[in-house]
């Protein structure tokens, strides 16, 4: 296992559509591993593979649970397809590519999931509220979509420029850092 890079928006891989998956095999599991040690790492609740620059259909998410003596789930899903859509919910969501950047997106509360484990078994699930808004976050990012695209243009570019001035800082200072050494 080893911690993968998380892109950061505007990256352009982030706004790919990603390819379903057809080969499952010991490279695939050693990925989910990899992008669950990342995701806990960052830590955050869900990742999406193209995320860390991996274009196919493939997130992890882990909730935490509510009660104190039960641990977390954790879901790894190929190949997610979202057959039913009900009721509506409203939470305040951040995302792992878009550090600081945080809004309310209507989502549905509860969502039926078609997936394949990462052997490729084919499972159903139905899940609700904060577990199914993580699995349409995630499954937003397999279709190339972000949070900044639920938002203007104008508050959307604001942004764009606000990460590119983050990234000049962040270079300069590792630069002033590699002089002093």
């Amino acid at each position: 296992m080893s911690l993968r890079k998380i892109l950061t928006y505007p990256d352009p891989l982030l706004h790919r559509v990603a390819e379903p998956i057809e080969k499952f095999d010991t490279k695939l599991v050693s990925l989910v591993s990899d992008m669950v040690e990342t995701m806990r790492q960052a830590p955050g609740i869900g990742l999406a593979a193209p995320q860390i620059g991996q274009p196919i259909r493939l997130i992890v998410v882990e909730i935490p649970s509510e009660k104190e003596n039960e641990s977390s789930v954790l879901y790894s899903v190929c190949n997610p397809i979202i057959t039913e859509r009900s009721g509506q919910a409203r939470i305040e969501e951040g995302c792992l590519s878009l550090p600081g950047f945080f809004i309310e997106v209507d989502r549905s509360k509860e969502v039926r999931l078609e997936g394949q484990n990462p052997d490729g078994t084919p499972f159903l699930l139905e899940a609700d509220g904060l577990l199914a808004i993580c699995f349409q976050h995630e499954i937003d990012h397999l279709e190339g979509k972000m949070l900044v695209n639920y938002v203007g243009p104008v508050k959307r570019e604001l942004y764009r420029k606000e990460m590119k001035k983050r990234r000049e800082t962040i270079v300069a200072d590792s630069q002033e850092r590699r002089r002093t050494l």
